[in-house]
């Protein structure tokens, strides 16, 4: 056997294997899929994979809901809450980021040391005072939990991604902009902005992803039904009814993952260039 053809093997068994892995990834969206057109007895009473005919009863169904709203209220709520909170706390990560990334000022590396610390802390050891806070503020069963620490910038993960991407950017660029009469606000709103769009894409694409699929805390932060997101709504599906009808709930996962996939692909060259270039450093 040639070189050539060993590298040909070589290659094609590699393929072969991550196809391997792609389909044994993929099958737990594959079996959803398929439940979402089957009846309960054909769920637990058979082990193949593909229903025996394809209705979209399900969707028709489980899109009313069991409660007094349909499924329209809570995607319309969960993007109520979701793109505020990916917007701003993109814009002000970015503008921590950029005072971290090119200023000097007192304590700055304890404050950076600060900041990274945050990152140590579970959710668990928080959501007590953070509830007792929000609620002497009046914010229970609101979405201010989420938009007021997004404006603050208390989302450390982000803020350290987008100076890690933000220092690999050469300070000449600043230095020629100052020269040309730029203000600070204007060299980081016309020159480093346009340069970090795939760092802030995948900062925005993580968050939204994040908050989309948050369920511990829009169980703590929210009690009115009417006020739910999708991820309460397909709870609230399981217990409503004392049998659950799981091809109805197989088919609102669905459509709740819907949104999350197309978003995925449409910013997936985006995403992938900030998390290829978010640790590198100049």
């Amino acid at each position: 056997m040639t070189r050539q053809q060993k590298k040909t093997l070589k290659m094609a068994l590699s393929y072969l294997v991550i196809v391997l892995i792609g389909c044994l990834l993929l099958f737990p969206i594959a079996w959803m899929i398929s439940c979402a057109f089957k009846t309960n007895e054909e769920i637990f009473g058979s082990i193949a994979l593909l229903p025996k005919s394809f209705s979209f009863q399900n969707f028709v169904d489980g899109w009313k809901s069991a409660g007094s709203y349909t499924y329209l209220t809570y995607f319309l709520n969960s993007f109520a809450l979701v793109v505020p909170t990916t917007v701003l706390t993109i814009a002000s990560s970015a503008l921590v980021a950029y005072g971290f990334a090119r200023f000097e000022f007192p304590f700055k590396k304890q404050l950076f040391a600060l900041l990274i610390a945050t990152l140590m802390l579970p959710n668990s050891v928080i959501i007590i005072p953070r509830y007792v806070l929000f609620n002497k503020f009046g914010w229970v069963d609101s979405y201010m939990p989420w938009w007021v620490p997004a404006i603050l910038a208390c989302y450390p993960f982000f803020i350290y991604q987008l100076i890690q991407f933000m220092r690999s950017i050469p300070r000449d660029l600043d230095e020629s902009a100052y020269i040309d009469g730029c203000s600070t606000f204007r060299v980081f709103w016309q020159i480093l902005l346009p340069l970090m769009k795939s760092s802030l894409f995948s900062a925005g694409l993580f968050q939204f992803l994040w908050t989309y699929n948050d369920y511990f805390n829009s169980l703590i932060f929210i009690n009115s039904v009417k006020k739910y997101t999708v991820s309460l709504a397909l709870r609230l599906s399981v217990d409503a009814e004392s049998v659950v009808v799981w091809g109805r709930v197989m088919a609102m996962a669905c459509v709740a993952v819907l949104p999350l996939v197309l978003l995925f692909f449409a910013a997936q060259k985006y995403f992938v260039e900030g998390i290829a270039t978010s640790g590198l450093k100049g």
